[in-house]
């Protein structure tokens, strides 16, 4: 173990003293979890030379470690001992993270941490756990998402390992985690969601385009492509969806009636939602499903990705694609006071919609 996480846990320790009862039990699955996962990290490099290591597996480490190089060399991204390891989980995902919105608002609950300032979600890493505090928010009147993550970043305060989880898409999507989650340790915004995730999306997005044209695959590049125009499309429907139940949860009309016209609303963008996989040719019977789950809650991280993506592109090009160069002026605008912030990241490309946290909102 590091000093590094020698003072992660010491400081954590601290808060727990301080804190009440359910807050203890939720940082001490925490530090449980991340001890269990921590202990059970192989380095990358033993797995690669074990003759017995399964066909695809090594298949996908290896790409793990060109990626890793790569991420170094030619995205100047950090060059530290995340991602060097190897951890098997027998589960779909590393954590699970709940969502919770008033049953007439759209505004998250939030919750606040040592070291990642407030955000709005809280994550667990037993999908049991989660759930049960989803139904204690819902008894208190909220509406709760409960969505499965396979990747997440210590930013940089831990060695971060490779999870199986994040292996289950193929290389493509592993590059994409990888580059996205090493954006978070080169520059991260305390309590600033929407810059962090928008920068980590800009960043990944152009390492996407350089690792692919590297690898000379244009297949691959095209089906890429097609994955974000689709990802364009439905993050179109449901912002649409999210001005309407915006307007209805403004409105002066009774809270009763706003709970049916909320429940209408909802229907009509599983409908829609449900066309447009038909559209692509997708029949899956579990998606009705998928979709009765839709409600304020699920509209929380909408939008919050890509809110600043216009705007950190647009620095990007400024200065010519040159990411070093980038990485310094993205750090000086972070360095800005929040209304300072928001109001440089506007003066580069408006937001396309305002449904974000800080400006706009």
């Amino acid at each position: 173990m590091t000093a590094r996480w020698f003072r992660a846990i010491a400081a954590i320790a601290v808060t727990m003293s301080v804190s009440g009862c359910s807050t203890l039990s939720y940082y001490s699955q925490a530090i449980g979890g991340e001890v269990r996962l921590l202990q059970r990290r192989t380095p990358i490099s033993r797995i690669l030379e074990n003759p017995s290591t399964p066909a695809r597996l090594r298949t996908y480490l290896e790409d793990v470690a060109q990626i890793r190089k790569f991420a170094v060399r030619q995205l100047g991204l950090p060059d530290n001992g995340s991602y060097r390891d190897y951890v098997h989980l027998n589960r779909k995902y590393v954590v699970w993270v709940v969502y919770a919105a008033p049953g007439l608002s759209l505004r998250p609950r939030q919750w606040c941490f040592p070291f990642a300032g407030c955000v709005a979600y809280r994550g667990y890493f037993a999908r049991a756990d989660a759930l049960k505090y989803a139904t204690r928010l819902r008894r208190r009147g909220y509406d709760t998402y409960v969505a499965g993550v396979t990747a997440y970043s210590t930013l940089g305060w831990l060695r971060d390992p490779v999870l199986s989880t994040m292996l289950r898409h193929g290389e493509t999507a592993i590059a994409e985690t990888l580059f996205h989650e090493l954006a978070h340790q080169k520059l991260y915004i305390r309590g600033d969601t929407t810059f962090d995730e928008s920068f980590a999306v800009t960043v990944s997005r152009a390492g996407m385009r350089r690792w692919l044209n590297t690898r000379g695959n244009a297949t691959e590049w095209h089906r890429y492509l097609e994955q974000r125009r689709r990802h364009s499309q439905v993050m179109a429907l449901l912002l649409r969806y999210r001005a309407r139940l915006e307007a209805l949860y403004a409105s002066t009309i009774p809270a009763g009636r706003k709970l049916q016209d909320k429940q209408r609303v909802l229907a009509s963008l599983r409908a829609a939602w449900v066309r447009l996989y038909r559209q692509w040719g997708i029949r899956d019977p579990d998606i009705q499903a998928a979709l009765r789950r839709i409600n304020n809650a699920y509209f929380v991280p909408i939008g919050l990705y890509d809110c600043d993506v216009a705007a950190f592109r647009t620095l990007l090009a400024s200065v010519g694609g040159n990411l070093p160069v980038f990485y310094a002026k993205a750090r000086e605008i972070g360095a800005l006071p929040a209304q300072q912030r928001h109001r440089a990241l506007a003066a580069l490309a408006p937001r396309t919609h305002g449904f974000c946290a800080g400006r706009g909102q």
